[in-house]
């Protein structure tokens, strides 16, 4: 009876860790369908943030691409990346890692997309932001999924502090308050880190209970406070008197999302001109206009659009096989 029980509780277990691995593989094999797999790859030498233009991945090769600024075609050479994000003198290079579990490389690069730090975190490569200054970095990396659309999902978002080289693993620690007191939960998330320009404030999404919150946290004093409900993947823009934002508008697994932007003063939010569904973080181009991904066409991954930031105008296609956009000055 003892090894009948032993054998059934083995063959449990088994059964179990077959069900992850299937779930893990599930995603692995949709990615891989959606993009062709590429070798991981350093830049080029002669590829590097010296040049002004848009900054985006190219799906195709799985390396960072630059559309130059006088309208030349596209130069490619850049690092393998899943997200990439650059600013002031740093860049930051998201590497999803082969095998199971889902591991994510953090690399931190020079204007020259060398090398100068790697972190490697659990999960699967989502967001990634670089201050103005290019002192403080950010990336979060999903733990199940790949949409915040599907429920059970868990984050790690991460900040590093080039200044003085301090790294927090997680911000899921810092002291929040919701309705103007502390909020404690065990089920709390944060993604979708945007930084202000005095190094010290962002602002990010967090998530708890089934409700979203834009969240405006304080690095020095270790502290953030919920300031507007159901805001994901905020963006702050330039001149940090705005966010952009994606909201909550449907239920429909398809196209749960919109496009807005906040107004900070006022705290008065308008919907943007783009009607389609974007599951991204919205990077704002210049002062007026918005740049994001959307799954592509013709049998592309995705493609790069912009559209006006004051509700205006109409959605622009500017890169036909594009993600991950940052414009470089």
């Amino acid at each position: 009876m003892k090894a009948a029980h032993h054998h059934l509780r083995l063959a449990v277990v088994v059964i179990a860790v077959l069900l992850l691995a299937g779930g893990s593989l599930g995603y692995v094999l949709h990615a891989r369908h959606r993009e062709r797999p590429t070798q991981q790859a350093d830049a080029d030498g002669s590829f590097g943030l010296d040049e002004p233009g848009l900054y985006f991945r190219d799906p195709a090769t799985g390396r960072v691409a630059r559309l130059p600024a006088r309208g030349a075609p596209r130069v490619g050479g850049g690092p393998s990346c899943d997200r990439f994000y650059a600013a002031g003198e740093r860049a930051l290079c998201l590497r999803r890692l082969p095998g199971l579990p889902a591991r994510t490389r953090a690399l931190v690069l020079d204007r020259r997309l060398r090398e100068v730090r790697r972190v490697t975190v659990p999960g699967i490569p989502n967001r990634a932001r670089v201050s103005a200054s290019g002192n403080l970095l950010s990336w979060t990396a999903f733990a199940v999924g790949d949409s915040y659309a599907t429920s059970g999902f868990s984050t790690r978002t991460s900040v590093l502090d080039l200044r003085t080289g301090y790294l927090i693993k997680s911000i899921e620690g810092i002291p929040l308050t919701v309705d103007g007191a502390r909020y404690h939960a065990p089920d709390v998330n944060y993604w979708g880190v945007t930084f202000a320009r005095d190094d010290n404030r962002f602002y990010a999404t967090v998530s708890s209970r089934g409700r979203t919150h834009l969240v405006e946290g304080d690095l020095r004093n270790w502290s953030a406070k919920a300031l507007r409900e159901n805001v994901e993947c905020p963006s702050l823009s330039p001149d940090n008197t705005r966010i952009a934002f994606k909201k909550k508008v449907s239920g429909d697994p398809r196209a749960p999302w919109r496009l807005y932007v906040l107004d900070l003063a006022g705290m008065r939010e308008h919907p943007l001109a783009e009607r389609h569904g974007v599951d991204d973080q919205a990077a704002w181009l210049d002062d007026s206009t918005l740049g994001y991904a959307l799954p592509g066409r013709g049998g592309r991954a995705s493609d790069i659009w912009s559209v006006p930031a004051d509700g205006t105008g109409e959605p622009r296609l500017v890169v036909p096989g594009g993600s991950s956009p940052v414009a470089v000055r």
